[in-house]
């Protein structure tokens, strides 16, 4: 089985994918500023407390692993309205680097519904609050998928719509057609079910699907 670095793996999306990969018996790696606190024990499973901005950190995290799942976020406060959000873009200029002097060639990343060119499929109605609320992560967002496209790796970009906590993960939908994207709710526990089966599949490497119930 691969060894999987997941980074911001203490929450939501992170912390789903560590259960479904430790549950598909894979070696995994849990990074995140407060990895140490994570209530999972596995002998398959390693926790690094560190921060995605620091270089150093990032080298001991990456340091043997097959394949990289990247699910930072950020807080939901008044920041996110003021900014200025720029972890996403420069965490992703942090790690391609060492990525690529490593020859570690595989990158799952979670960006979102309205990042990169899905922003043009938001309904009008919505993209007003949309904007207001999450514009600045969410060009942040688009900035980190722009240096992820450049970066020759095998990489995937997956853009989930509205998270729920519900433990569903059947029935969700993959939209690769750019003409059949759309917004919708979906499960991070469905997200992390995805990531799971694409984690060497040839057939996913340069997509960027939207996925919702």
């Amino acid at each position: 089985m691969s060894r999987i670095l997941v980074m911001g793996a203490s929450r939501g999306i992170g912390l789903e994918t560590v259960k479904s990969l430790l549950d598909a018996e894979h070696e995994v790696v849990a990074f995140s500023r407060s990895a140490e606190t994570l209530n999972l024990d596995s002998p398959a499973l390693q926790k690094i407390s560190g921060d995605a901005l620091n270089h150093d950190d990032v080298q001991i995290a990456t340091e043997k692993v097959d394949v990289v799942i990247q699910t930072l976020g950020v807080p939901l406060n008044l920041n996110l309205i003021t900014g200025p959000i720029d972890l996403f873009s420069t965490a992703t200029q942090t790690l391609i680097p060492i990525m690529q002097s490593k020859g570690i060639q595989r990158l799952i990343a979670v960006t979102g519904f309205g990042a990169g060119d899905s922003e043009n499929a938001i309904h009008c109605l919505q993209k007003i609050p949309f904007d207001l609320v999450f514009g600045r992560a969410y060009s942040d967002k688009s900035i980190q998928e722009k240096i992820i496209k450049r970066s020759g790796l095998n990489w995937t970009i997956i853009r989930p719509g509205v998270l729920t906590n519900s433990s569903l993960i059947s029935g969700y939908r993959i939209h690769q057609n750019r003409n059949n994207w759309r917004n919708g709710i979906v499960s991070r526990a469905a997200v992390a079910d995805y990531i799971r089966q694409i984690l060497d599949d040839p057939a996913s490497f340069e997509t960027e699907p939207v996925i919702t119930s």
